[in-house]
């Protein structure tokens, strides 16, 4: 009997680049001639980004600067989601950025079907946040990466536990 091959489909961001993006940001915002003088601040916790600023387009050029770091560093734009622009106190306005990571049960479901429509060989399996895809064929499981990648999903994809 063949073994099969298997990889995962997950939804995942490298968390100390990040954070590498954010203190390179809060670099920037301090030096750069336009922005310095605005007392920008920007807060990370665990699933969050807040940036505290003087006014809505400084909040664009911080988050601007933000979304340029984050690519430099191989980081896909939607793991952001930004959340509305709110007042602060002392006349500043605050927003919230949630990060996304993970996939969703439903994410997940349409994932699975996709792939089971496009191939039916392939064996799709949802495991909490990811799925597992096992083939007997490692072509057909480079298709349904090349498949996935096409396919414009609401969060970023990776591909990783490649078992062959």
């Amino acid at each position: 009997m063949a073994s099969d091959s298997s990889f995962d489909v997950v939804s995942q961001f490298d968390e100390q680049e990040l954070v590498n993006a954010i203190d390179q940001t809060r670099r920037e915002v301090s030096t750069r001639y336009d922005l310095k003088d605005t007392k920008t601040e920007i807060a990370h916790a665990s699933e969050s980004i807040t940036i505290v600023t003087d006014s809505t387009m400084t909040l664009k050029s911080v988050r601007d600067i933000l979304e340029t770091k984050a690519i430099r560093r191989n980081l896909s734009l939607k793991i952001f989601k930004p959340g509305k622009e709110e007042t602060a106190s002392g006349g500043k306005v605050r927003q919230v950025i949630e990060l996304q990571q993970g996939l969703s049960q439903e994410l997940a479901k349409e994932i699975s079907k996709h792939i089971r429509d496009t191939y039916p060989k392939v064996r799709p399996q949802i495991q909490g946040d990811a799925v597992r895809v096992a083939a007997k064929s490692r072509d057909e499981l480079q298709a349904v990466i090349t498949l996935l990648k096409q396919k414009d999903y609401p969060v970023a994809l990776q591909f990783i536990n490649y078992r062959g």
